[in-house]
């Protein structure tokens, strides 16, 4: 799985937008963007449909993960939800499928579709988004270690995961997949600490933040945009090598939990 992709969140909500975003998308398959990230609930399907025609033709070239909304967690309703998303993006399988969060349905149910999805050549592989470690601790034993991702909110300052769940995911090879990793217009990006590091590299506080998460263990991160130039950005994040010194100074200013924390969401 690439360690870089792009985010689809709010796309396909407007269909004035549609011709626009298919083209960005399509600008980050040429800069060598891989993986794309997207869900039916994003724009109900609508970033789905952007993608179907973005990757007309480039099939093989994209690492593709999707997301099915809880409440389809049934066997039915995960089998139904995949084909759904399945014609919405004009393709024959989806690289990595997730739960997108906990609900109520028995995790026996939910992972039974998931591998007959597999046996089929609709789903290469499974995973979750935004589980934390009861959760987590709470699916068939026999997939704890199959899983191929935890998708969680993730960024240099909101480090819940690193509590209990990544080193929980860490221990049996799952991946960390960190959404929001630039924390959606907060004042990360404006703080000292992380301008001070940009200005040592010559690169923008965003790709710090970027490049801060690219060094933390197993962890993939998949920054939205709709803006070629903005994408460049963010990919040249995965070159940037952070010291020890730069790592310091972000961890004394946005230090992990230190206590139980649950895990953040958005």
């Amino acid at each position: 799985m690439p360690v870089f992709g792009l985010g689809t969140w709010r796309m396909g909500e407007h269909s004035d937008q549609f011709q626009q975003e298919a083209d960005a998308i399509r600008a980050a398959l040429d800069m060598g963007v891989r993986l794309i990230d997207t869900a039916e609930m994003y724009g109900e399907g609508g970033a789905e449909e952007v993608i179907g025609e973005a990757i007309r033709g480039r099939r093989d070239d994209v690492f593709l993960v999707s997301k099915f909304y809880p409440h389809n967690a049934s066997r039915n309703g995960v089998m139904e939800a995949c084909e759904r998303s399945l014609r919405r993006m004009d393709c024959d399988y989806i690289d990595l499928y997730l739960q997108h969060w906990p609900g109520s349905v028995p995790p026996e149910q939910t992972f039974e579709a998931l591998h007959e999805l597999q046996q089929q050549g609709k789903i290469r592989d499974f995973g979750v988004s935004n589980f934390n470690l009861t959760e987590l601790q709470q699916i068939p034993a026999a997939d704890q270690t199959r899983l191929g991702c935890n998708q969680v909110f993730y960024n240099l300052a909101h480090r819940e995961v690193e509590w209990e769940v990544s080193a929980w995911c860490r221990d049996r090879g799952i991946p960390v997949m960190a959404y929001s990793p630039l924390d959606q217009a907060s004042s990360l990006l404006s703080s000292s600490a992380v301008t001070a590091v940009a200005e040592r590299h010559s690169v923008t506080p965003a790709q710090v933040a970027l490049a801060w998460l690219l060094h933390q263990p197993d962890t993939v991160v998949i920054p939205k945009s709709s803006r070629p130039e903005r994408i460049q950005e963010n990919l040249d994040a995965v070159s940037i090598e952070l010291g020890e010194e730069d790592m310091a100074e972000l961890d004394d200013a946005f230090p992990a939990p230190d206590r139980a924390v649950r895990l953040g969401m958005r």
